[in-house]
């Protein structure tokens, strides 16, 4: 059991939650998780809360490979108002910021987010760890080889798992000294892997307990589904909640997905299969 405190929030995670995914850009991967404008935005978090989403993650910036960066400013423009107006609207729903610039992560927490979740581990902006701790509130501690920009040319490794659990530990010190107290890890599958790394990672993933930490899972709709199984990503959802459940029994605490419905349905599958089943 883990416990995270969203400001003054305490949220208990004795049971696997859910993600879900709201993108405010226009070039995420998967065209189902964009909220175009403000009543998409509504629309779309009021759906995959009354599906069982536990938290909502809103990104202003897409991070998938060779996507073209976009400043900080702009995405301030996308993401602030956004989480202002959930924040309003849903203010029990714990709200986490995507991002890598710390300016964004410390707006978007004073609009109303409680959670940062930054896919670089706080490598690509040197003042993130140092803002997080100031800020008080968990941080999801991501790895990733490079930039969304660069990453697929460095996907590149001896042992992927050693490799991967040396930088989550070294960072997760790093994230410590700044003060961070609540820390979440993301081992990055689709970040800088090719697909035997990504498949590698999954079957490993419980390996990384080892850091006493809550684990998330981020493998929703990705190209190591859909490529694999020579479909679209619209089409990837039954393969999303296949993987989602071998990463469950492997430890996950945390799918962050474009599909809470199904993600909540494989966790009390999953609770009743191992005799675990919660209320």
């Amino acid at each position: 059991m883990y416990t995270l405190n969203c400001k003054g929030r305490l949220w208990v995670i004795d049971r696997p939650g859910v993600m879900g995914i709201i993108n405010a850009t226009p070039d995420s991967f998967y065209a189902g998780s964009r909220a175009g404008n403000r009543d998409d935005l509504l629309r779309q978090a009021a759906k995959m809360i009354s599906e069982g989403a536990d938290m909502l993650d809103i990104g202003g910036q897409s991070t998938r490979p060779n996507a073209a960066a976009i400043g900080e400013e702009e995405e301030l423009k996308r993401v602030i108002g956004a989480i202002a107006d959930l924040h309003r609207h849903f203010p029990d729903t714990p709200l986490s910021i995507d991002t890598y610039y710390s300016k964004v992560a410390k707006e978007a927490v004073e609009a109303g987010a409680s959670i940062v979740n930054d896919i670089s581990g706080g490598g690509i902006d040197p003042e993130m760890l140092t803002v997080v701790g100031k800020l008080g509130v968990p941080y999801v501690c991501m790895h990733i080889k490079g930039t969304p920009q660069t990453m697929s040319k460095q996907a590149s490794y001896e042992n992927v798992t050693a490799e991967v659990l040396d930088f989550l530990i070294r960072r997760v010190d790093d994230c410590k000294k700044a003060g961070i107290k609540d820390i979440i890890i993301d081992p990055g599958l689709g970040f800088a892997k090719t697909r035997r790394h990504n498949f590698e990672l999954l079957r490993n993933l419980a390996v990384f307990s080892i850091l006493q930490k809550p684990i998330l899972l981020g493998i929703s709709r990705k190209s190591m589904i859909h490529k694999t199984l020579d479909i679209s990503a619209e089409e990837a959802l039954n393969g999303t909640t296949v993987l989602n459940t071998l990463g469950l029994l492997s430890g996950a605490s945390l799918l962050r997905v474009h599909d809470p419905k199904e993600a909540k349905e494989a966790i009390k599958l999953m609770e009743a299969y191992s005799g675990s089943t919660k209320p």
